[in-house]
């Protein structure tokens, strides 16, 4: 939607290229170099949606060794991105099992399908800014969604990954207002949330796991999708859209999850290492986006797509008159809904 410390890291736009375009890398799961000739106690999997070119790879990337060698070669993070390891749903019952050791998941995805709760961050035109988004999820929203999420014995770590604010694409026309949107075909992530704001605001969504969208746009399943920018480039999405309109509609994160008896077995001194390296990462990656993100848009243009900006402030009272909001309180109780608002302000 990740360090080679081999390598020292790019500058300026080069830096830039690194973030976006990435380097070849093989198929299969990507391992760390080691010196010890010992086998390390502990070899973890860490799998995800996203191609390896995106800032959430690229720095995992870099901690992968930096574990290794923190860990002194006891434990090992083996990487397998870009569905390597089947789609979202897949990898989730993978993870839940032990068959998968991490993985990096949103919160709003096949998660919230399992836990609910997960998905409140990701309400319909919620937040206006990243200033909210930081202030809730590095605070008490970000703790209460933790919280639930170890309840169905996952462990998840303190910082979310940025993956950004969603706008819509299309190969038939501009979405510029509500009406726009009347029937049109849109594919959504696997997720009760992502369905019913397009439904509420009156398009026909599809749910399709990441990996599939692609082809799904190219054979006309959907004629649409949203994501954020940087992801549209990243997965090349432009090949098989149009027009992309600025709509702000969700901001969307992804949680670094641990199988809860892999946590649980693991030494404390190792969970530490564990943690802050993949916390530090996360905060490094947040920047990386804003970098990525200032130079996305006239990316996209060379390739193409036609911008058209919109007043998301008529999406929002077009939900609200639908009554988007008045069911997601109710699905997600007062306690939770009351937690969102803190920080997003009266939903209503």
């Amino acid at each position: 939607m990740t360090t080679d410390s081999a390598k020292p890291q790019p500058q300026g736009a080069n830096r830039r290229r690194a973030l976006v375009a990435g380097a070849t890398l093989p198929l299969f799961g990507i391992l760390s170099s080691r010196s010890q000739a010992a086998r390390p106690k502990y070899r973890f999997k860490f799998a995800g949606n996203l191609p390896m070119t995106h800032p959430i790879n690229v720095r995992v990337k870099e901690i992968v060794p930096k574990i290794l060698e923190e860990s002194n070669g006891q434990l090992e993070v083996r990487m397998f991105p870009n569905n390597q390891l089947g789609g979202d749903s897949d990898m989730l019952s993978q993870l839940r099992s032990g068959a998968l050791e991490m993985f990096v998941l949103s919160g709003t995805n096949v998660l919230s399908t399992m836990v609910k709760q997960t998905a409140l961050y990701g309400v319909g035109f919620a937040f206006k800014d990243y200033s909210q988004v930081w202030a809730a999820l590095d605070g008490d929203l970000g703790a209460y969604l933790r919280g639930v999420i170890a309840r169905v014995n996952l462990h998840a770590f303190d910082k979310l990954w940025d993956i950004g604010f969603r706008q819509i694409t299309s190969s038939t026309k501009p979405i510029l207002t509500p009406e726009d949107l009347k029937g049109f075909k849109i594919r959504v992530p696997v997720s009760p949330l992502w369905g019913s704001l397009f439904q509420h605001l009156g398009a026909a969504p599809t749910s399709i796991n990441f990996a599939e969208v692609y082809s799904a746009l190219q054979t006309h399943i959907v004629d649409g999708q949203e994501n954020p920018l940087s992801l549209i480039l990243i997965a090349k999405l432009y090949e098989v859209q149009k027009y992309i309109s600025i709509t702000n509609h969700m901001w969307d994160g992804q949680f670094t999850l641990v199988n809860g008896k892999v946590w649980a077995a693991l030494p404390d001194n190792l969970k530490e290492v564990l943690a802050r390296n993949f916390n530090e990462a996360a905060m490094r990656e947040r920047e990386d986006l804003v970098e990525v993100n200032r130079n996305v848009e006239t990316e996209l243009t060379k390739f193409g797509l036609e911008f058209h900006r919109t007043d998301p402030e008529l999406f929002r009272k077009a939900i609200s008159q639908a009554g988007y909001y008045k069911k997601w309180r109710g699905t997600f109780g007062d306690e939770a809904w009351a937690m969102l608002e803190k920080y997003s302000g009266p939903l209503v």
